[in-house]
């Protein structure tokens, strides 16, 4: 094993996968921690659901992966969070990255979201969407992780109980691989032991990459990785992203509330018209919208692919959450799309798209998978992804990513 991964989320894990797989690593994802030993690929990426989990939780989880791919040879881990820094104000990225660091006696580590080929940019350790600060994009009404704020130093040095962060900006990004050294040499000096870098290239990620290539531990989303393979001599090979033939009927599962589910949940209505709407009130009222769901769902798999969603707009969402609280609103539309999924599996769905970090994580517990092999990629940050047990193909869609039509253009890829 080349490199070992730590994602916080597992639609997060199969975007960091997907990078990997493109620049030529054979990677497997695994769900949780892993127990066995280490299949014979090149990077392992350890998918927990940790992101908004309780910060000694998401601590304990991540060390038990990092304790598992150290003793099955990884020399770096990769600590993977949402390009949109997603967290509260009491972590998890920063515990988790502190307890990482300790762990591996790390002395600094490189900190980046940035994704520029999912419009995701760092400029003077300011974090944007597309044209907009962070704080002024969608994500400031996320439900569970509301961004406020742009400013990565700002948001991360309060989740931190003793280290300093610092910046490493486009000035030195700029100048190459030498200079962002420096950079690091000098912050140190400063008593500094993380840092924000800038990026807003991917020319700008492979110099960081190749930078922090001696470092313990990067924390970054998924763009950082297109600059490690090839400093394992590795290059994109067909291969690398090669999986089993596609069968079976095709469905989606769609609990995310963003802006960009939200649309490919009005063009799927729009295209193909099959689709089943979970409304949480009334699951709070006792209803078993699971029954219902799979009882409207089954006599149209066929041709076309099915869609039961729970998705809706952030007035909406924030409606429910005041009637219900958010935790529990939440945990009744994961329990029950998880319900849905699997029956729907049963009854013979071998191609299933599911949309939202949380949402793909109940699934993927619900359906019993363990690992993942990471196939070819469908928009930036998605691939196909294949489980041999139970023999599903499956792409984890993370909310904020894919085009307007991912759902219904996802199953002609494949």
């Amino acid at each position: 094993m080349k490199l070992g991964c730590i994602a916080d989320d597992f639609t997060g894990a199969t975007d960091l996968a997907n990078n990997l797989v493109r620049a030529g690593m054979r990677v497997v994802q695994t769900i949780g921690v892993p127990t066995g030993p280490a299949p014979d690929v090149d990077a392992v990426v350890v998918a927990l659901k940790s992101r908004t989990a309780p910060v000694a939780e998401a601590v304990a989880e991540s060390l038990a992966a990092a304790r598992w791919l150290r003793r099955h040879g990884a020399g770096q881990i990769y600590f993977k969070v949402c390009s949109t820094f997603d967290s509260t104000a009491q972590g998890n990225i920063g515990p988790v990255a502190e307890a990482l660091m300790d762990e591996l006696g790390a002395d600094f580590a490189i900190v980046t979201p940035a994704f520029p080929e999912n419009a995701r940019t760092v400029f003077k350790g300011h974090l944007f969407v597309g044209d907009v600060l962070l704080s002024d994009s969608p994500m400031r009404h996320h439900p569970l992780t509301p961004m406020t704020d742009a400013n990565l130093v700002r948001v991360l040095q309060p989740q931190l109980r003793s280290r300093r962060v610092g910046l490493i900006d486009h000035r030195a990004v700029a100048r190459g691989e030498a200079a962002v050294r420096e950079r690091i040499a000098a912050l140190m000096t400063e008593g500094f032991t993380l840092a924000i870098a800038d990026a807003v290239s991917d020319d700008d990620l492979r110099v960081l990459a190749r930078a922090s290539a001696d470092l313990r531990v990067v924390v970054a989303g998924s763009g950082l990785a297109i600059g490690i393979p090839a400093l394992h001599g590795l290059v994109p090979s067909a291969q690398a992203a090669a999986l089993p033939p596609a069968v079976g009927t095709r469905a989606v599962i769609s609990g995310s509330c963003s802006a960009a589910t939200n649309g490919q949940v009005a063009h799927f209505i729009a295209q193909c018209g099959a689709a089943f709407a979970i409304d949480p009130l009334r699951l709070a009222e006792g209803q078993d919208l699971a029954a219902q769901a799979l009882t409207w769902a089954l006599p149209r798999l066929g041709a076309r692919p099915v869609l039961v969603y729970a998705t809706a707009e952030p007035a909406a969402v924030k409606a429910v959450q005041q009637q219900l609280g958010a935790e529990q609103a939440g945990a009744l539309v994961e329990r029950t799309l998880a319900t849905v999924a699997s029956g729907l599996v049963q009854a013979g769905v071998k191609q299933l798209v599911v949309a939202g970090g949380e949402t793909s994580g109940a699934c993927v517990q619900a359906l019993g998978i363990t690992q993942l092999r990471i196939g070819p990629q469908i928009d930036p940050g998605v691939p196909w992804c294949h489980a041999a047990v139970p023999g599903v193909h499956l792409a984890l869609k993370s909310g904020n990513f894919g085009g307007p039509d991912f759902f219904t253009r996802a199953f002609a890829l494949l």
